[in-house]
């Protein structure tokens, strides 16, 4: 069955050239096209060379956004002991041991990130079904299994983003508000585009970065051009 597309995509999708734009102009375009009626997120879908069946093609890892992610994390902790206080001290704001492991598993979901002390992840592992699929789940790689835990706590609220390549090699980030200035979105996206290129899987063969486009959540897609954008530098003075 084919999706119909409302007549305020069709009218956005006239203003957007068959090419790969400049970043800025790109990011430009995208606050342009973001004129659904609620606050739309800024998105990047990056297509990779590599094939993810491969361990050594794989991409999971996390960034640090330098203009933050626009968005109020709720951020979920897992502990014992005096790591339950330290963790309500630094923000968090669901902590709990093991009665919070029983509550996820009866369906709590009230956070956007979990963090997990190393030594519960052995209790943590049974939530794998749950929290797996919503990308929930701590791992040491993504910085969410941690003794550090003020440390985590407000980096992954002031907007630091865990993220990885899909089954088809493609990563789907997003990176900002569509509210942001254009500015703001290049310095948060050029962030993305290093941490990708200083992660690029020790199994990844040939041209690495194969398209970038980006959108607003209800906007047209963008192509980006890559090139450009890999080339540029970007003050990335955190807001």
């Amino acid at each position: 069955m084919t999706r119909k597309v409302s007549k305020r995509l069709q009218a956005l999708k006239k203003k957007v050239e068959e090419r790969p734009y400049e970043p800025l102009e790109a990011l430009n375009l995208l606050k342009e096209t973001a004129t659904a009626k609620f606050p739309e997120s800024a998105e990047a879908h990056i297509r990779l060379g590599i094939d993810p069946k491969y361990t050594d093609q794989q991409l999971r890892t996390t960034v640090v956004l330098p203009k933050g992610t626009g968005q109020t994390v709720r951020v979920a902790v897992i502990a014992r002991g005096e790591k339950v206080q330290e963790a309500t001290n630094a923000g968090a704001d669901v902590v709990g041991s093991e009665e919070l492991i029983d509550e996820i598993q009866q369906g709590r979901m009230d956070f956007d990130k979990l963090i997990a002390t190393p030594d519960v992840m052995p209790q943590v592992a049974k939530l794998g079904r749950l929290l797996g699929p919503r990308g929930l789940m701590p791992s040491p790689k993504g910085g969410s299994v941690t003794f550090d835990l003020a440390g985590a706590i407000n980096e992954f609220k002031a907007g630091k983003l865990e993220f990885r390549a899909d089954r088809t090699g493609i990563v789907h980030v997003l990176f900002g508000k569509a509210s942001f200035s254009a500015e703001d979105l290049l310095v948060n996206l050029k962030a993305l585009q290093d941490c990708i290129d200083r992660n690029r899987p020790s199994g990844a063969k040939g041209r690495y970065w194969r398209s970038l486009y980006v959108s607003s959540t209800m906007g047209p897609s963008i192509e980006v051009d890559i090139t450009f954008l890999r080339d540029l530098k970007v003050e990335a003075t955190v807001a």
